[in-house]
């Protein structure tokens, strides 16, 4: 049996991990600043996080939703205080495409109505609702397109008032930062108007944080930088350091009901391990702080790079702009300089998306060796 063809791949097979490096089967070593679409939170294979899910996997991997699991109620705990979303409630599930398909279901439920507005650029997953939230046509098809969805620009608006005035429309769904899109986001002005219109329309707000949160903007979650307090918030990458987990965090508007959603693996032993130990160690850590240092340094060092027209993101969820496109570089810097970075819709965007451990000595690595593959093009 073959693969099914899914990505062009680059000739890499990364066989170990630690911290913000992996190394290949020939033993090179690379340094790490994509963290496998943004899933690496606290670093490969971080010792804490190894020994907690050893140590789970001895006792019991999985069972099913239908008995107690006390892992769920202490996770929901641990993440309701240090994201500062105590008073939302918990749905774990096992991807960020899942997480945004059950907010979507959550807010056709609440509103009775089927209408979404997403916006311009936008990935919310590659599943039914989700990938018809997505502003991408290639992934999308015949059976996708059934959904009703309206695309419309961020940061405007006016348009945005436009449609909810119609009265049909359950959801607007919005990443804190895009990701695939190209690292835009909305600014703080366009946000609270956004939280206004959908309270005042009685709209379901959905914050899609799968790639900005967990302390990736510099903040728990992308949205808390614009002081706003969506109605429902999905998560998943970071949350699981690798680990297959999602979540849906949802307000007090919506009131759960058996048979609303459901899940076989969501929220299982070893995943509820996982997703513990990740917040165990951005506590012990200081892991956002660090972000912002981190960040920080990262954007001074940057300005040594002439070529660079434009940085995009926040935190550790950055886009280095250029006015060509990046696809050469990007090769240059696996195959010649041993360091991963991502792409983007926007093809003249390098993606920044490290392990939050990074140090300012990897962004040092990361500037020289990008400054000499700049000086060869």
């Amino acid at each position: 049996m073959n693969l099914f063809n899914v990505y062009p791949l680059y000739d890499v097979t990364p066989v170990r991990a630690l911290g913000c490096h992996v190394w290949d089967e020939n033993n090179v070593k690379y340094l790490d600043l994509y963290g496998g679409h943004g899933v690496i939170s606290i670093g490969h294979t971080h010792p804490d996080y190894v020994a907690g899910l050893t140590d789970q996997l001895n006792k019991i991997g999985f069972y099913s939703n239908s008995v107690q699991n006390p892992l769920q109620k202490e996770l929901a705990e641990k993440l309701g205080k240090i994201s500062g979303c105590d008073d939302y409630d918990l749905f774990l599930c096992n991807s960020g495409a899942e997480a945004n398909e059950n907010a979507l279901k959550l807010a056709s439920f609440k509103t009775g109505k089927k209408r979404v507005i997403s916006f311009s650029n936008s990935f919310h997953g590659r599943t039914s609702a989700a990938v018809a939230a997505t502003d991408n046509p290639k992934i999308n098809a015949p059976l996708n397109l059934q959904q009703e969805v309206t695309f419309l620009p961020l940061n405007q608006i006016g348009p945005l008032k436009k449609e909810l005035k119609k009265g049909d429309v359950c959801a607007v769904i919005i990443e804190g930062i895009q990701g695939v899109g190209g690292l835009d986001q909305g600014s703080t002005e366009f946000f609270k108007d956004l939280e206004k219109l959908c309270n005042e329309n009685e709209v379901i707000l959905i914050l899609d944080e799968i790639q900005s949160g967990y302390g990736r903007s510099g903040k728990f979650f992308a949205f808390q930088h614009h002081g706003i307090h969506p109605d429902i918030i999905t998560i998943a990458k970071g949350m699981g350091n690798g680990f297959p987990i999602g979540g849906v965090l949802i307000s007090d508007k919506i009131k759960a009901e058996y048979g609303m959603l459901g899940t076989t693996f969501g929220g299982n032993h070893l995943a509820c391990a996982a997703a513990i130990c990740v917040l165990d160690v951005l506590k012990k850590e200081n892991l956002i702080d660090h972000v912002n240092i981190v960040s920080a340094y990262f954007l001074e060092r940057i300005k040594e790079i002439p070529q660079v027209k434009k940085v995009k993101g926040k935190g550790l969820m950055l886009g280095v702009e250029f006015d060509f496109e990046v696809a050469g570089i990007r090769k240059k810097m696996i195959f010649d300089k041993h360091i991963f970075t991502g792409g983007a819709a926007n093809k003249n965007l390098l993606r920044i998306l490290p392990p939050l451990s990074v140090t300012k000595k990897d962004i040092d690595v990361f500037v020289d060796a990008l400054k000499e593959v700049l000086s060869t093009e």
